[in-house]
């Protein structure tokens, strides 16, 4: 149900009358009935209003007009609510403060109080390099919160962002859709990686040294037995030999820990690992650029910002580990 329906009942329910009925009642009359229950006053009312006090004069008549009831009288300390006025007073308070806050959108999000489920689209590679370095941040400073993370299907990002079927998507900056908000989170390039102490690993190699080897690709459409390092290749007029292709980067780590296939790499996904050792490889390979996408509508909505704060702030400062 849309916020505003949502308010709109609550301050009816609240001043006791139907919802037919509420359009009869112009709501600057309620904030004047506001100001006054805390003023006591109708001459501070007006200044605090900005008002002239014979126009507050004249709004109060119509309020007692509108509830059948004179709402405050005159008393020795100003004016005096009656039992009908001390009855909205509080709730009425409430009431303007929320619509006050989805008029002017100035709410603001609590991570430690916030029980937002959050559903953001990776590849097994954005997995491990993205959201995993980030878990910590999310469940130490937003406890109550969830994730749920999405396949990612490059062609149905755009749609699923604007269907409001996800909150964020993770893919390369240069395939990004440009209907889309993004932001770029790292570059990245690759590296020849094998098992840790790979014996062809443990020197540079030549370019003809490197196409005899057993090489892994993956292939996320599926039985594909090139990429870029053979579009590299080709323009030098030399082909590799590729053994294996695979749907998943993080299956192909596992092919590279039980065999002697070796694989070109993303580098954030061999560094650290002890079970690999990596080198560079004998040829120029075009690396990329991961970018984080959103649609617009979510753009600032105060508790997407804060995600998307804490994977900018976790992927800041990413520098190549070992070689």
């Amino acid at each position: 149900m849309p916020r505003n329906i949502i308010l709109l009942k609550r301050i009816t329910l609240i001043l006791g009358i139907a919802v037919g009925d509420f359009s009869k009642l112009d709501l600057n009359l309620l904030v004047t009935l506001d100001t006054l229950l805390v003023e006591h006053n109708v001459t501070r009312a007006a200044e605090r209003l900005n008002l002239a006090q014979s126009s507050v004069s004249v709004q109060l008549a119509k309020l007692r007009d509108y509830f059948d009831d004179p709402l405050v009288l005159p008393g020795p300390r100003g004016m005096r609510p009656t039992t009908r006025a001390n009855e909205l007073r509080e709730p009425l308070h409430q009431a303007l403060e929320a619509l006050a806050e989805a008029i002017q959108g100035t709410r603001v999000f609590e991570p430690a109080l916030a029980q937002n489920t959050w559903r953001v689209a990776a590849t097994d590679y954005a997995e491990s390099t993205i959201i995993l370095p980030t878990l910590n941040t999310l469940t130490t400073q937003a406890p109550k919160t969830r994730l749920a993370v999405l396949e990612m299907v490059p062609k149905r990002i755009a749609k699923q962002l604007e269907q409001d079927d996800m909150d964020l998507a993770f893919h390369t900056l240069h395939d990004s859709p440009p209907t889309l908000r993004c932001h770029p989170l790292f570059k990245e390039r690759y590296v020849l990686a094998g098992r840790a102490h790979h014996p062809v690993l443990a020197q540079e190699l030549t370019l003809k040294e490197f196409c005899k080897l057993e090489h892994v690709v993956v292939s996320p459409d599926g039985g594909g037995f090139s990429g870029v390092t053979d579009q590299a290749l080709a323009t030098q007029g030399m082909t590799r030999r590729v053994a294996l292709s695979v749907p998943h980067f993080l299956f192909v780590l596992s092919v590279l820990t039980a065999t002697d296939m070796v694989a070109v790499v993303p580098l954030r996904l061999a560094r650290n690992n002890p079970a690999l050792s990596f080198i560079e490889p004998p040829l120029n390979i075009p690396g990329y650029e991961i970018s984080m996408l959103w649609h617009e509508c979510l753009h600032h909505d105060p508790a997407h910002r804060w995600l998307r704060e804490q994977f900018v702030a976790s992927c800041a400062g990413e520098l190549p580990g070992r070689r």
